[in-house]
């Protein structure tokens, strides 16, 4: 009696309800499964099959495919079937008859190269067999079971249902969900009597005389590839189970599918290790550039199963590149190295510098009083020194490797200090212009309130730019290379650094422009003209710097470009601070500060001449007596040259007063006596010629 798991008929029904998928498997034993299938796979490639062929004459993979490309084939099958079923299988003609057509009916895509009827007795022997092969241009006769015996089990196409206690059998693949077909597919198996890579479909029928049977058809699969990389697109040409079982270290290197020509050529595309390991992007390795070879690795992993010997993952690992490399060759560097102590000691003379505009900036304040300051205008000495700190400050933005946040501090530092400091200069210089080229006796004076006025909008204006420029396209740091190709980053140029550029320049053009006008200008402590040679020394530092990066080193590293911008810091801000702030203070120092200079004394410059509109004032406090006497007396001289010039002009050229010959006012006469108060005139005249406009 029967077990309880065992079907009672002898035929392939137990396989119907083969439907268990490969990842219902213990995922360690279907790998190992994998494994089993790609040395058999790799024993038929080479050749050695002795063994194989002696005791089995067939070779079981167990690695699924995807059978829908031969649906077509398929259904042949089953129509088959039920025309077996229908006409019975008593007889051998109806049997040759289905069988021949399978073979002879198919196309030559889809490579069908065997076909077979068997009718069983109720007992599980064979009644009655036909088989046909077509590995040419006509089908032959093909080797059957014997009669009077039951199939042998060995037949991968067959199994017997006292072969298995449960539903299913290790012979066929399972069936996809969903799928409408009355067979079952098998495993890929190798026939050693064929030399080709097979695959069978297998139809159960049962007729209404009580035989049953089975047709099957055999399909060459030898032109399918065995691709054990990842495949991210589907290939109905490839065995899909075998897809990511190459042995690449996932972490070094990548599999390259590249089939084996000397193998293909041969076994059809049927080689394990038929791709290379090539070296991810950031790796490298000096032996084999090229990647290594995916057949050494296989056996090396298998050297590394069978027998532990640990030749499997050094050798064939890749090593990673220095840091930076997208990709290398060697172990050369990628990123440009920085000379630390090189930068640092930059830095600190440039902050050290900060620091002193600062104590300047509060020394100006404490000495404000003082004539050489206070003519000079505090409140625009500070902002200039403040100006100043902010330049300084961008060799501490620019100290770091460089990312978004330090290249908006650059540019902000940069731009708002010298937006701050020249204005400051410029406004100054300004108001020496306006005043020197009035022609009238007017005295025009404009006071530090006035141009703060008139910087506040330059100011805002800059703010706005910047402020724009950093929340709507934030500057980023961009990889660059240098003339030996080691990267490193630079904060990106783009249409905001040349429009900003350009601003830049045509207020320098103005400035110098300002300068010009009052080259012969005279001022005391002879500040315009210091101010002027400031102006020029930032326009032609700047002039030279765009042209060593763009023209003369356009290719320098990191530690070359902050020596340049060090450089162009200390020429254009510390030659500025030095021009405008070192002759006041060591004025101070030598207890001069709140004397005139004698030139300027001795010139009278002037109060328009002078950089804050108060002019040369007494070194003493003036006598008001003294003072109210000498108007007076200026006023009464005034009044009696006016008085004499009346009268002139009435006498003179009037027809109702007949002049005497010879006389004052006489036509003919050649020379014009002088009035009593000519000399005195002519005496006031010079000297106001000599002091000035009032």
């Amino acid at each position: 009696m029967r077990g309880p798991g065992r079907v009672s008929s002898a035929l392939l029904l137990p396989i119907a309800l083969l439907s268990l998928p490969a990842n219902a498997y213990n995922a360690t034993a279907y790998k190992e499964e994998l494994e089993s299938s790609l040395r058999l796979v790799h024993a038929v490639a080479t050749g050695a099959t002795g063994a194989l062929c002696v005791t089995h004459h067939y070779g079981r993979l167990r690695a699924p495919l995807h059978a829908t490309r031969w649906d077509a084939t398929r259904a042949r099958a089953d129509l088959a079937a039920n025309i077996l079923q229908q006409l019975g299988m008593e007889t051998a003609d109806v049997l040759i008859a289905v069988s021949r057509g399978l073979v002879v009916g198919s196309s030559a895509s889809e490579r069908v190269v065997g076909a077979r009827a068997i009718a069983l007795r109720p007992d599980g022997v064979v009644n009655n067999s036909i088989a046909w092969e077509k590995y040419g241009a006509e089908p032959v006769a093909g080797v059957t079971p014997s009669l009077e015996k039951p199939p042998d089990s060995e037949f991968p196409w067959y199994v017997s249902a006292h072969e298995s206690d449960s539903l299913r059998s290790p012979k066929f693949m399972p069936s996809l969900p969903g799928a409408t077909m009355e067979g079952w597919w098998t495993y890929p198996y190798y026939s050693c009597s064929a030399k080709r890579w097979l695959l069978s479909y297998t139809v159960p029928v049962s007729t209404v005389r009580g035989l049953k049977g089975v047709v099957s058809l055999d399909i060459d699969i030898s032109s399918l590839e065995v691709n054990q990389c990842e495949a991210y697109d589907y290939d109905d040409n490839q065995i899909y189970s075998f897809h990511g079982t190459h042995k690449c270290p996932n972490e070094t290197t990548y599999c390259e599918y590249k089939p084996n020509r000397e193998m293909t050529a041969r076994y059809s595309g049927w080689a394990r290790g038929s791709y290379i390991c090539k070296c991810r992007p950031g790796y490298y390795s000096i032996h084999h550039p090229e990647g290594f070879n995916g057949s050494l690795v296989e056996v090396a992993y298998q050297e590394f199963e069978e027998n532990g010997v640990d030749i499997w993952n050094e050798p064939y690992e890749c090593l990673k590149c220095q840091p930076g490399c997208d990709s290398c060759r060697g172990p050369e560097p990628c990123l440009a190295t920085y000379n630390w102590p090189f930068r640092i000691s930059l830095l600190v003379i440039s902050v050290s510098c900060a620091v002193m505009t600062v104590v300047l900036t509060i020394y100006t304040r404490h000495h404000r009083r003082v004539k050489v300051f206070r003519v000079a205008s505090p409140v625009f000495l500070s902002i200039t020194l403040l100006g100043c700190a902010m330049m300084y400050m961008e060799m501490a933005a620019i100290f770091p490797v460089l990312d978004m946040y330090s290249c908006i501090a650059t540019k902000w530092t940069r731009h708002m200090g010298f937006c701050i400091t020249y204005t400051a200069l410029l406004m100054k210089t300004w108001r020496v212009s306006l005043t020197y080229r009035v022609k009238s006796a007017h005295k025009l004076k404009l006071t530090d309130k006035q141009l703060l006025q008139w910087m506040a909008p330059i100011l805002l204006i800059m703010l706005v730019y910047l402020g724009t420029w950093t929340l709507s396209a934030p500057p980023d740091a961009e990889v660059i290379t240098d003339n030996r190709g080691l990267k490193f980053k630079q904060c990106t140029y783009n249409w905001w650094d040349h429009s900003l550029a350009i601003g830049e320049i045509l207020f320098l053009l103005w400035g110098v422009r300002v300068c010009y006008r009052v080259r012969h200008a005279e001022s005391l402590y002879n500040e315009a003209r210091l101010i002027s040679i400031a102006i020029y020394n930032i326009f032609t530092v700047n002039s030279l710097m765009i042209a060593f990066h763009l023209l003369i080193l356009p290719r320098a590293g990191p530690d070359i470009k902050y020596l340049l911008g060090f450089i162009r810091t200390q020429l254009s801000t510390s030659t500025t601070v030095l021009l405008v702030f070192l002759p006041k203070v060591l004025r101070v120092v030598r207890g001069t500060g709140d004397t005139w200079d004698s030139r300027a004394r001795a010139r009278g410059v002037p109060a328009s001449s002078s950089l804050n509109g108060i002019g040369l004032v007494p070194d003493e406090p003036p006598d008001l007596y003294q003072e109210n006497e000498q108007l007076k007396e200026e006023v009464q001289k005034l009044a009696a040259q006016i008085e004499f010039m009346k009268i002139v002009q009435m006498e003179m050229h009037n027809r109702h007063l007949r002049p005497k010959p010879g006389g004052y006012f006489s036509a003919n006469a050649t020379t014009m006596p002088q009035s009593p108060m000519h000399s005195k005139t002519l005496n006031i005249s010079q000297e106001n010629t000599e002091w000035g406009p009032v």
